[in-house]
């Protein structure tokens, strides 16, 4: 068995969807892998540390950073939630990068969202050269964290890995899946190549798989080298079979964004 790449490194947001499957999958990369969320861990495995922190804690924040080698960010709030949005997404993620700055961490790979950009249409492909166009509250704090990881990378050489995630799931589950699925296997390539990157500076790249309808090009993204194995056109004619085809004036055919261009915030109290 080869020698761990790291000594130590922490997944945030680990009792997630997405933290957890990396959770499962990362820690032969490590000696340790440190895991924490707001939500129960469970029991620990034996190479890992599990922590229970809420990312609005600066002094919680910067004790999970310390000794880490690297950060895998998963952690935030991605419902329509102005305050969580705020603690968790934007303090949260300034905890972050303070944290790593004072501790010395050199790269994060930072869990994005495709709704930083989801009023574009579904007619076009776009790059992440493109300017930003958030669907939701929630894409607007993803933009804000590419920001700050383009500031701590230009004034502190703290390289991130901004992944503007898809639809990552077991399966493709719509019909606007078949462009935005990224499989787990493929979450975890793609993790794994940003970890392993010799050089990644800023940059921005889309999360999904080998699909061949896509928004996305990820070309400015190839020094990264995440080579997707996955393809939801394997599901495309079961998909085609079971859904109604798509009515050519809702938001799911119009906007890259699909629902997420509608969502509401909770009313004010």
């Amino acid at each position: 068995m080869s020698e761990p790449r790291f000594e130590r490194l922490l997944i945030t947001g680990a009792a997630g969807a997405l933290g957890g499957t990396l959770r499962r999958r990362l820690g032969t990369l490590c000696r340790t892998l440190r895991v924490t969320d707001r939500a129960d861990l469970g029991a620990a495995a034996d190479n890992e540390e599990a922590i229970r922190a809420d990312f609005a804690d600066h002094d919680a924040v910067d004790a999970l950073v310390a000794g880490c080698d690297a950060v895998i960010h998963f952690a935030g709030i991605m419902r329509e939630d102005w305050d969580g949005i705020l603690g968790a997404n934007i303090v949260g993620l300034y905890n972050l990068y303070e944290a790593a700055r004072r501790h010395g961490v050199k790269r994060i790979v930072y869990a994005s969202s495709n709704h930083a950009t989801g009023f574009y249409g579904t007619d076009q492909v776009i790059s992440p050269s493109d300017p930003v166009r958030p669907d939701t509250l929630y894409g607007l704090s993803k933009t804000w964290g590419e920001n700050i990881a383009r500031l701590y990378f230009d004034r502190y050489a703290i390289e991130t890995a901004c992944l503007r995630i898809g639809s990552a799931f077991a399966e493709p589950r719509d019909l606007r899946m078949l462009a935005t699925w990224l499989s787990y296997d493929d979450l975890e390539r793609l993790v794994r190549a940003c970890l392993i990157a010799p050089k990644v500076g800023h940059t921005i790249i889309y999360g999904m798989s080998r699909n061949s309808r896509r928004f996305w090009d990820n070309t400015s993204a190839g020094h990264i080298g995440y080579a997707p194995q996955d393809s939801a056109d394997d599901y495309r004619e079961a998909l085609e079979a079971r859904l109604p085809p798509l009515d050519p004036t809702e938001d799911g055919a119009v906007y890259q964004g699909g629902p997420f261009v509608r969502a509401k915030p909770p009313r004010a109290v």
